[in-house]
């Protein structure tokens, strides 16, 4: 992306504490300019009239749409607009009825800077988007297709955290290891050990060892 390029960001939120610190974030980087924030559908309409281009960033939640079709119907109308979908959670239905409508930039708002801003990147160049967390919860990269539902199913990466747990790293460690941000570690171990409903990690090696996942003899040693 140039530098000497500034593209028009619209926030529409009505969390608070998101938009500000979107607004923060996004306003101090030179090549983005804020060009609105909307709380409510008919203000981003009226800043949609004003800014036909550049990234509206939305989470479908917290906004009063009918439903994601009112998304489709933005993505129709300003077809020039990139939309990055910001949200606390997502459904299986939701994120295939997005991608039915050719929206495929999606991350939490757990999301840390870096994240972030690759996922800005990528959604103005019209590239795919997906966190770590929304991969996880709802693809099987290798083929493409849904993972099970199963609350205590864990995926292949946090599996592999999971050995990483038990061999003694840390969460700044295994974000090395893994090429990850320490923010995304932290993310999948609080995912694991709800999924698994234990408290602690001792608890959670123990359930990984009955899994078959690590051999406790390696453990202990």
């Amino acid at each position: 992306m140039s530098i000497d390029k500034i593209n028009n960001v619209i926030i529409a939120d009505s969390q608070y504490l998101v938009v500000e610190a979107l607004k923060f974030l996004i306003g101090a980087d030179e090549r983005y300019s804020i060009a609105g924030v909307a709380c409510t559908q008919s203000d981003l309409y009226k800043i949609l009239e004003t800014f036909r281009n550049g990234l509206l960033i939305t989470d479908f939640a917290n906004i009063d749409y009918d439903g994601i079709d009112d998304l489709k119907n933005i993505r129709l109308k300003y077809p020039q607009i990139s939309i990055l979908i910001l949200t606390n959670s997502i459904t299986k239905q939701e994120f295939s009825g997005l991608s039915r409508f050719g929206i495929r930039n999606v991350i939490y708002k757990t999301a840390d800077k870096d994240e972030l801003f690759s996922a800005i990147d990528s959604t103005l160049k019209r590239k795919k988007f997906y966190s770590d967390e929304v991969l996880d919860l709802f693809l099987d990269v290798s083929d493409n297709k849904y993972i099970p539902e199963d609350p205590k199913h864990l995926t292949a990466s946090e599996i592999e955290i999971v050995k990483l747990i038990a061999n003694g790293l840390t969460t700044k460690e295994i974000a090395l290891r893994r090429n990850i941000s320490y923010h995304t570690v932290n993310t999948h171990r609080k995912n694991i050990f709800k999924k698994m409903e234990v408290s602690n990690a001792s608890e959670l090696i123990i359930h990984a060892i009955k899994a078959g996942w690590i051999d406790n003899i390696e453990y202990y040693i």
